[in-house]
């Protein structure tokens, strides 16, 4: 095959992406940079499926349309560390992309040099040993005039610059391994070269054993993210006003969006002070220290016995997710728009060490996935109770009511009862003009949800909250409110002032894209 006509690129793209699927368990085993976690794997697929589905979107009989997919998709989609430096080669590799008519051996070439230069500007204080070396070496290593030539000489490089990370970042050596990220780039070469040449796809290798088992756990902070829209101001102002708040920082961006990733014991702090800079459109926050003991105790490796039962619940917006975890429950980020997959859910239930697993879906959307991913579970012989949750709100008064110690047969009764008498408040903007439960919205004006169903809007908010609570407050005692990444603190306790009658609580880091997020008890 001498080169690649745009159409071929979007499919060889997509075929390298199902390739790296295959290996996402074996790279999470690998990770412990830069701390003992384990989801490098997962964080660079979900950046590559992100660029896939642009492409399914895309005009793919043209180059640029499908540079820009490949940049633009995995900008937006990039999860971790490994997946906003992985989106940044992409982005270098689509700045060449875009220039050809074909992906010949010469521009294949090319792309990864440009592609490996893009990443290392993209980080501050780059690190030898991980992703960008592995990516740097490919681009260095590629040789010969031919397409296949070209793949085969970079895959050959950039594996034997692999193998030695472990020399050049002794946290790797400590762990006896190689660097996940890196190992990652190679996996994503190999498919890339395994459609060149119409391989099959290989069957996903075995996991022996994960390198956190290394560690002991410490004191990891917070991995932050955000996803800014609209924004004029230019990265290197938001990267100076991010970098106080810890490491492991990036700021990248492209078309008024700008990513941000960073580690930071005050995520709170960080995102209020990004929030200035454009409308915060995503976030995510993950306790670390709580990741890697999830990942020591799916591996065996901790001490102490599992209780009886564990929770999975599935949860946005990082001050949400907070407090799942604060009552004992293994998160899976994912609502409305941003369901989990599978896949997700699957590996939340087998991370949890206890022989009986419940999972709160808290949304009807996710419900079918919930049920596929606990057959699975079950295959495997995890034994898994699928709570019908349909809110946040739902599934927040079950966590409440939880106790890992209870007999299952009296517990679960008790959570039902507790799912039934929560009621969730979401006040959010309409995203379309439309006509929905008889109630006629405009696109951009706050609306307000009781339990999933839309009852009214208002002119802004506060008004639509307020109406919520006046619908909703008979008969119930408590409120806890989370408040939207752009929402000040200051107009919900105004709104709480005028119900003295309730027991208020007000919580940062509801989820995206919502004003706030509500739960009546």
């Amino acid at each position: 095959m001498a080169s690649w006509r745009p159409e071929e690129v979007a499919e060889a793209f997509r075929y390298a992406t199902d390739w790296f699927r295959v290996y996402v368990e074996e790279l999470n085993a690998l990770n412990v940079y830069p701390v003992p976690d384990g989801d490098t794997g997962t964080n660079m697929l979900h950046t590559l499926q992100a660029a896939r589905r642009e492409l399914d979107l895309a005009d793919t009989a043209r180059m640029p349309e499908v540079a820009r997919a490949i940049a633009y998709g995995s900008l937006l989609g990039a999860r971790g560390n490994s997946g906003v430096i992985l989106s940044q080669i992409l982005k270098g590799f689509a700045e060449v992309l875009k220039t050809r008519e074909v992906l010949d051996g010469p521009a294949l070439k090319a792309a990864l040099r440009q592609g490996a230069k893009t990443g290392y500007q993209a980080v501050m204080k780059p690190v030898e040993g991980t992703l960008l070396t592995v990516a740097r070496a490919a681009g260095e290593g590629a040789s010969g005039e031919s397409l296949e030539a070209v793949l085969e000489s970079a895959l050959t490089a950039a594996q034997e610059a692999l193998a030695r990370t472990p020399e050049l970042l002794p946290v790797l050596k400590q762990a006896g391994v190689v660097d996940a990220g890196g190992a990652g780039y190679v996996r994503f070469l190999e498919g890339l070269r395994g459609y060149a040449l119409g391989l099959p796809l290989p069957e996903p290798p075995k996991v022996e054993r994960y390198a956190q088992t290394a560690f002991a756990t410490e004191e990891f902070g917070y991995c932050t993210e955000f996803l800014l829209e609209g924004v004029e101001a230019p990265i290197e102002a938001i990267r100076e006003a991010v970098a106080p708040f810890g490491d492991s920082l990036l700021v990248v961006g492209a078309e008024g969006y700008v990513k941000g990733h960073i580690h930071t014991d005050d995520p709170d702090g960080l995102l209020a002070a990004v929030a200035r800079f454009g409308r915060m459109v995503r976030t995510k926050v993950e306790d670390m220290r709580e990741q890697h003991t999830e990942i020591l105790a799916m591996a065996g490796a901790t001490e102490v016995p599992p209780p009886p039962l564990g929770l999975v619940a599935v949860a946005l917006g990082h001050g949400v997710a907070r407090v799942f975890r604060s009552l004992g429950a293994r998160v899976v980020a994912g609502v409305k728009t941003q369901n989990p997959s599978v896949e997700e859910l699957l590996w939340a239930i087998r991370s949890v060490p206890s022989p009986v697993v419940l999972l709160l879906p808290n949304n009807p959307n996710v419900f079918l996935a919930a049920e596929e991913a606990a057959r699975l579970a079950r295959e495997g012989g995890k034994e898994v109770h699928v709570l019908k949750a349909r809110t946040l709100g739902q599934g927040l008064a079950a966590a409440v009511r939880f106790d890992p110690e209870a007999p299952l047969e009296a517990l679960l009764p008790e959570l039902e009862e507790a799912m039934a008498g929560a009621v969730t408040l979401e006040v959010t903007w309409a995203s379309r003009d439309a006509t929905l439960e008889g109630l006629a919205v405009a696109e951009g004006r706050p609306i307000g949800l009781l339990d999933g169903r839309l009852v009214l809007t208002g002119e802004t908010p506060e008004e639509v909250l307020e109406g919520l609570l006046r619908l909703a407050k008979e008969g119930k005692e408590v409120l806890t409110l989370f408040l939207g990444p752009n929402t000040p603190k200051e107009n919900a306790e105004g709104v709480a002032a005028r119900f003295p009658e309730l027991a208020v609580e007000v919580l940062p880091g509801g989820p995206d894209l919502y004003a706030y997020l509500g739960v009546l008890e």
